[in-house]
Order: structure tokens, then sequence, then C-alpha cells
């Protein structure tokens, strides 16, 4: 209270109109965007200092339930919200955020929330890599990863075509990655109808438990991860270590949404919500950095 120069913290009710006369669309949501602005000079101070060159985007869709009279349906069956987070694996910074109605599908805008991350990198920085899960399986994405030259693991969408490749793996091509291991990695190459390059498909079939219940199905089941990572640099073992290191975003997830309170929204208006949700990504971004920039290591 004492940095911020003020005596009393203000009531909810106090609180509440600020959170709606900043995001209100019918002033432009001036509020919110400037808070864009604070988020990305606090972040472009972070990653300045760290060190590193390149990073891994992770991005990640979480949800948040709401029993707001106004608030839709998450496709989880959920009253809520959907914001959609992509966070930089190798110092937990949220690069970006976009609060997002329940009713929205993480696909949607996935290339241009991309392209928005691109532009945030400060100079001599650059995405080397991103991970996502099958909302982010699209040509279009996957063109303009290639364009940029940014490495990628992404679960591919196990449609009639993916499937079809799978099929024709050669059996004897399969491969245990420990001898008795209950699962086998097995890799082709495939491509979409609008993709300008084909890129692999690393497959790791797991044998059902109980397959006699799944005969339909067949004997195995499969985790399926579209990557443009070529086999020199990462083997069909080492991509899905590499993607399955996304799970960490599920943490960022947690950290922000239970550490700082983000978990529950105060307002009935999804915009006054925003600015709620983007004060709280910049106060963990704060926390990122005190630690990082503040904290020594041991």
């Amino acid at each position: 209270m004492k940095l911020i120069g003020r005596d009393e913290i203000p009531e909810p009710d106090t609180v509440g109109d600020w959170l709606r006369r900043m995001g209100d669309p019918k002033s432009g949501q001036l509020g919110l965007e400037g808070l864009d602005r604070v988020r990305d000079k606090i972040n472009e101070r972070v990653l300045k200092k760290d060190g590193i060159k390149e990073y891994t985007l992770d991005a990640d869709a979480t949800e948040i339930i709401g029993e707001k009279a106004e608030v839709l349906f998450t496709y989880n069956g959920n009253k809520g919200y959907m914001p959609m987070l992509v966070f930089l694996y190798e110092n937990s910074v949220c690069l970006l955020d976009q609060f997002r109605e329940g009713n929205v599908a993480p696909a949607f805008g996935q290339k241009e929330f991309y392209l928005q991350c691109k532009e945030r990198m400060p100079r001599g920085k650059r995405i080397g890599s991103y991970r996502g899960d099958s909302a982010s399986y699209q040509a279009g994405l996957f063109n303009q990863f290639e364009e940029d030259g940014v490495r990628y693991g992404i679960t591919a969408d196990q449609d009639k075509g993916v499937k079809s490749a799978i099929v024709l793996i050669p059996r004897g091509d399969w491969k245990e990655p420990v001898k008795g291991c209950v699962y086998e990695l097995g890799e082709t190459v495939h491509c979409m109808n609008e993709t300008k390059k084909a890129f692999r498909l690393v497959v790791k079939g797991e044998i059902r438990r109980q397959g006699e219940l799944f005969e339909k199905e067949g004997p195995y089941f499969y985790h399926v991860v579209a990557t443009n990572w070529l086999g020199e640099e990462k083997n069909a073992e080492e991509v899905l270590k590499w993607h399955n290191q996304r799970g960490q975003a599920e943490n960022f997830n947690k950290e922000l949404k239970i550490g700082l309170g983000m978990e529950r929204m105060p307002c009935g208006q999804t915009y006054a919500n925003a600015v709620f949700f983007r004060i709280g990504v910049i106060a963990y971004n704060l926390f990122i950095g005190f630690k990082r920039l503040s904290c020594p290591e041991f």
C-alpha cells in the first residue's frame, strides 16, 4: 500500500466498477489495451536479462468455471471461460494472454496468436520451437513454422488420413524403446491438403489392457505427434520426450490460476473479467521476474 501511495483498499463494488469501465467495449477497451502494453514491457525487461537466445513456446487453453448469468458453456460442458495462454518454457513467463468466452474453440486463431508472440520477441531473440495439443494441428500454422524456421511438436488429430498412415507403417518398423516395454514406437511421413511440406508422424502404440473388450478399435491405442524435427536431430523417442515436456504448461496454469486467484472471476461481464485476468497475468510475470532477476540461484 505504501508503494502505490494508498491508505485504504478499495471496496469490492468500487473494484468491479473500475474493471467494467476499463474493459468496456464502448470505450474501445482502452484499459485492456493499456494493460497489454504493461505486460509486454515487463516481459521485455525479463527477457532481455535472462541470457536466452531461443525460446520454446508452449500454447494452451485453460478452462475457468464461472457461474455467471452471461457465461457460455465450454466444450467440457461447464459454464465458464476458455482463455488462451502462451508460456515460454525456458523462463516460465506468460508471453501472451487472450481472455475468451467458454464456447470459443481452443483451435480458433492459433496462427494469429503465434504471430503476435513472434512480434513480442526482443531484438536478438527468437522463437525456436513450439509445442501444442491437437488444437494447434492446423496446416496454416505448420506452413508458418516452416517459413520461420521453427521446430514444432504438436499432437495430431487422429483423422482418417492419420489413421491410414499408422496402419501402413510396416510391422517390422515398430521398435520397443526398452526391451519388455508396454508400448512401441513407429513413424511415417504425412501431409495435409494445405501443408506446403510433408512432416513426420511419431506414433506411440500402446497395447490395450483387456483388449478383447475393444475388438473394433484394435489391440493398440495410439498417441501421435506431428513434427518437423529431422531424424538426425531427434529420434522418435526423443521427440516424444521433448513433446511431453509441454505438460509443464499445466503447472504454469496452476500457478497462475490457483496461486494468484485466477480460478474464479469477480464480474458478470466477460470484458470486465478480461481486465481482471490480465492483471493476474501481470502479477504472475512480476513474480517470475522477481524470482529470476532478484533471487540467487542455489
